[in-house]
């Protein structure tokens, strides 16, 4: 197997895990009474975090775990997808 491959692969399996994360917080979101703009979702996501990373740290004295799912799991992403592009270069 290629390391270009290798790095593509985890990129893509960090992306959907950072889809799903996105999701959950906005669900989460819905069940607190927040407004939440599905139009622009892709653009408003990262608010939508920093406004549950906000309200779970308000309610519960620590950041949600939610929010580091979302977090890591965007950096993952784009290391790798780099990564993967450097490789393919090189």
């Amino acid at each position: 197997m290629n390391l270009t491959i290798l790095f593509a692969i985890v990129a893509g399996v960090a992306l959907v895990w950072f889809i799903v994360s996105s999701i959950m917080i906005v669900n989460e979101l819905l069940k607190r009474g927040q407004k939440i703009n599905f139009i622009f979702i892709k653009v408003l996501i990262p608010i939508y975090a920093h406004r549950y990373k906000k309200i779970t740290y308000e309610e519960t004295g620590k950041i949600g775990s939610l929010f580091y799912h979302w977090a890591i799991a965007i950096n993952m992403a784009l290391v790798f997808a780099v990564a993967a592009i450097i490789s393919k270069v090189a």
